[in-house]
């Protein structure tokens, strides 16, 4: 076996960091934010550049204010609003300008409809004359201010309004709109979860037209779930979810002219999925993208808004998925920065305004991870990307034909930037695995550290007091790949004794569990296992992003195939350790993790002797088109895909102990999943631990609901790990 250390600096530090501590970390102090970082208020850079603009909030007054700040000194300028200015509106929780900065809507009683969508009360709030204008009596969504502040959109009941501030008139743009049937102006279910947005209108460049979105979803399947609640009877809750195979929403979309009142439907040629719209700089001009079904063609069309002339400005074609995102940037004359996968790694390209390529900007096997913008005046694009490790994450600037790159982030790790408008600064969030985030202001046209605005040092002194062990990296050659993996031994560790196994992981199409970035909850929670007695190790095996196009979706139509044999194998090898004992090895994820989990405990039954399963996916068969199409095709083209890989389908290889938890409450991994796997475990008179929280969504959170859940699977795994012949370790 062969395992290659990775970043060995890491577990020196933190070695030394652990020196002389005492104290444990415990459940409680996880979640009671004993452990929590600072960190900056979302900030919005104002146009000039030299100012941004935060949301404060005064817990002990409970007043909310938009406050200007100043880039280069971090000095408060003014106040730009304060609720305590309003007896309507008592605080407001989120805040956008419209893009003259003349306006500002302000939110509040705001709740949640599912992952992204909102309701709330909305106001306008006009900087020059200090006047608040509410939007409507409704709870509406998404409202956005024209580019000039004069008129505010929004969704109320699945229709689409507009509020014209001078006038104060409302005109009601879309009429047909229907719970469950019809929606114009937001998107649908899966469209939310899937392609990750909700407001599904735009307005453009000079207000004159607003783009939006119309979803037919009368045909598609309802799913109801029951709702237990404090009342004396429990009521059903249905929605819309289109599943594996079945029918989605037809998707139409419309450009509506504000002077003469009309709505035109466009031409398109009737697409499957319409995953993005966005205006060009030119007001006549939009820009759209359509998916087919197997999400392997992409079309970014250009639409003459005055003409209804439909262009196609390029194609993406992949053998497998294209993947959708928001990397399209209209330059001055409507040239356009774009990323795609096309050379087998994710990159910037640049094309002229009528689709051609004029070059590609960034090369090399690597990814760009997010692009943050382009500088015109000096002709510089800013990104962020692996090009240090597939681990890491910097920051760089590269001219538009690819010259002149520089790295602007000089320490290894995770940074993340985030811009002036003019880009002559970022702020830079940077975390490595012994380092909670650390703020700094740097110039863009060099890097150059100007100020450090936080750095966590009330928490890295609190963690002075505590057992930490270092979270090792290393590369483990499993199936012909050199795989990602970081380890957490106890700090106490002896190489002369044997250890249990704790593989924890998710392994979803594109995702990354091994990163150099600084702990999360479930780390910390690593870390309480570690102290007693568990050695807990991670592994991004195939199918992870960041690694190249051939090696994350080479698990295409097989989801849970090659992952789980990777996950099998390198278990399998940590084993030979001498350090770990082959009995006493365990695995836990949650969501597609669950998934996972499940499927090693009964493919891997020689290997592994315990699993936690937490919202799994049982079949993919249940989960909603989008997603699993993507990555899958439909059931009626792939049922062997769907069903070799079910562990519906082979309950009775259970030989070890399994926990299945789920929240009844999940809209998205839906309880049935776990109430059918349950069903095909008692068929097999599988004996199991289960545990399902009442009206908990996906995140299964609320009040004390994750200390409890957690309570339970750390008990679980002490029961079920931390024993040698039937004789428990105490720690």
């Amino acid at each position: 076996m062969k395992i290659v250390p990775l970043l060995s600096f890491l577990c020196l530090s933190v070695m030394q960091l652990a020196t002389g501590q005492q104290k444990q970390i415990s459940l409680e102090e996880i979640y009671d934010g004993t452990f929590g970082t600072e960190g900056l208020e979302v900030l919005n850079s104002m146009d000039n550049g030299k100012q941004y603009s935060v949301l404060n909030f005064n817990r002990s007054s409970r007043v909310s204010t938009v406050d200007l700040y100043d880039y280069e000194t971090q000095e408060k300028v003014e106040t730009l609003v304060t609720s305590a200015d309003f007896d309507e509106i008592p605080y407001f929780t989120s805040y956008e300008f419209s893009d003259d900065e003349s306006k500002v809507i302000l939110a509040t009683e705001v709740e949640p409809i599912f992952r992204h969508s909102r309701l709330g009360i909305y106001y306008v709030y006009d900087v020059e004359s200090k006047e608040l204008t509410r939007i409507s009596d409704q709870k509406i969504q998404e409202p956005s201010l024209s580019p000039d502040g004069s008129k505010v959109a929004y969704v109320f009941e699945n229709n689409l309004y507009i509020l014209d501030l001078q006038a104060s008139e409302t005109t009601r743009v879309t009429r047909d709109g229907k719970i469950n049937s019809i929606i114009n102006g937001v998107t649908d279910w899966v469209y939310e979860e899937e392609f990750a947005f909700v407001k599904a209108f735009e307005w453009n460049s000079d207000g004159s037209r607003i783009a939006f979105l119309r979803f037919d979803e009368s045909r598609v399947p309802e799913f109801s779930m029951d709702v237990f609640g404090q009342e004396l009877y429990p009521y059903q809750y249905r929605f819309k979810y289109p599943k594996a195979g079945e029918e989605n929403a037809g998707v139409s979309l419309n450009i509506y002219q504000l002077k003469k009142g009309e709505t035109t439907k466009v031409n398109l040629g009737d697409p499957y999925y319409i995953p993005r719209i966005k205006w060009r700089n030119h007001p006549q001009h939009l820009s759209v993208q359509t998916l087919n079904r197997h999400q392997n063609k992409l079309v970014l069309y250009d639409v003459n808004a005055k003409n209804m002339k439909v262009s196609v400005l390029l194609t993406e074609k992949d053998d497998a998925y294209v993947d959708i995102h928001d990397n399209l940037t209209f330059l001055a004359d409507d040239s356009f920065i774009w990323t795609s996968e096309r050379d087998g790694y994710n990159h910037l390209y640049l094309y002229n305004e009528d689709g051609e390529l004029m070059n590609q900007i960034t090369e090399g096997p690597w990814e760009v991870t997010a692009y943050y913008g382009y500088d015109q005046d000096e002709d510089r694009v800013y990104y962020q990307s692996t090009e240090n490790g597939s681990i890491n994450r910097d920051v760089y600037a590269i001219s538009s034909g690819g010259g002149d790159k520089l790295r602007l982030t000089k320490q290894e790790g995770t940074n993340h930037a985030d811009f002036s408008a003019d880009f002559t600064y970022f702020i830079n969030t940077f975390s490595n695995a012994v380092s909670p985030p650390v703020y700094t202001l740097h110039l863009a046209e060099d890097g150059e550290l100007v100020k450090e605005l936080e750095d966590n040092g009330e928490l890295k002194d609190i963690l002075k007091d505590y057992e930490l062990s270092p979270k090792e990296f290393s590369t483990l050659s499993i199936n012909g790949n050199d795989l990602n993996m970081w380890m957490v031994k106890p700090a106490d560790f002896d190489p002369s004794k044997e250890y249990p196994l704790l593989l924890f992981q998710y392994s979803g199409p594109g995702s990354q569990q091994v990163a150099n970035r600084w702990m999360g909850t479930n780390d910390y929670w690593h870390q309480m296992l570690a102290a007693k007695g568990i050695i807990v190790a991670c592994v991004d095996g195939r199918g992870t992003g960041l690694k190249g196009r051939d090696f994350k979706k080479v698990t295409y139509q097989e989801l849970g195939k090659y992952e789980v044999e990777d996950q099998i194998a390198a278990a399998k090898e940590l084993s030979e350790l001498s350090y770990i004992d082959p009995a006493r090895t365990g695995i836990w994820g949650w969501s597609y993790g669950g998934f996972m989990s499940t499927n090693c405990l009964l493919k891997g039954n020689d290997t592994f002797e315990m699993a936690v399963a937490v919202a799994p996916v049982t079949s993919w068969r249940f989960y909603d088109t989008i997603y699993t199409e993507r990555y899958m095709r439909t059931p009626q083209e792939n049922a062997s895909g769907y069903d070799e890989n079910s562990p519906l389908n082979y309950p009775e290889l259970l030989e070890g102990d399994y926990l299945l938890v789920h929240g009844s409450g999940d809209d998205n991994v839906h309880v049935q999943n776990t109430m059918r796997m349950i069903e095909a475990l008692v068929q097999a008179n599988k004996q199991f631990d289960w545990a399902i929280y009442p009206d908990r969504n996906h995140g299964i959170y609320g009040g004390n609901t994750r200390l409890h859940l957690y309570t339970k699977m750390t008990d679980f795994m002490i029961e079920n790990l931390l024993k040698t012949d039937n004789q428990q370790i105490v720690n």
